[in-house]
């Protein structure tokens, strides 16, 4: 289904009917502050094959990222931030920025496979992060385009609920999506390196 919110002021009964739609295991794809992105709850195993089956890929060597409601939501799942890491996500989340950390033993196994680490996401958008603050834990984002081939319908929600209204539970219609994915920054040596450049300009808050 198309469901329509605004991410100014997302109808709290429509996140619910979200939530409920992930909690049992349903897949839904919802506007970010860059790209729109396919998710489910991080906590169930089946919904996350799906979305891999979709996707193409084998569990174990997904490279899932998830959306969190704030920092205190970050520290559940990563090994302890440094006062550098602390500071500058303060100041770059919410934003359009993929930070890979350190996984900790909260991270479910399916998803940490051998390398250990986690993508962090809290975008400037309401509504994937009212989901994630009513779902009580994060939800897997994975974007829905193809990587090399950026498509129209990654920006259109009625074109996007077109072409996946059989693979996905609930396409949310947040408005047109930007055609720009997030920038990913590694920090799990320390350092900020910069993996893709997005549409986040780390430079301006190092």
């Amino acid at each position: 289904m198309l469901l329509k919110i605004y991410p100014e002021n997302p109808n709290p009964k429509a996140i619910q009917q979200v939530v409920d739609c992930l909690k049992s295991g349903g897949l839904v794809i919802y506007p970010t502050d860059t790209i729109y992105g396919l998710g489910c709850d991080i906590t169930n195993q089946k919904a996350i094959e799906k979305i891999c089956k979709i996707r193409g890929i084998k569990p174990d060597k997904a490279n899932f990222s998830f959306i969190c409601y704030d920092l205190s939501h970050i520290s559940d799942y990563v090994k302890p931030l440094d006062t550098t890491q602390f500071r500058l996500l303060k100041k770059a989340l919410p934003g359009p920025f993929t930070f890979i950390f350190n996984a900790n033993n909260n991270v479910p196994k399916l998803l940490s496979s051998n390398r250990k680490t986690v993508g962090i996401r809290i975008p400037d958008n309401n509504i994937p992060r009212q989901i994630v603050h009513e779902l009580g834990n994060p939800i897997i984002t994975t974007s829905i385009h193809d990587e090399d081939e950026i498509m129209e319908y990654s920006t259109d929600p009625e074109l996007i609920h077109e072409k996946f209204e059989d693979l996905v539970d609930i396409v949310i219609d947040g408005g047109y999506g930007d055609a720009i994915p997030s920038t990913v920054v590694d920090c799990t040596s320390g350092d900020f390196e910069i993996l893709r450049q997005g549409k986040g300009v780390l430079e301006e808050y190092v």
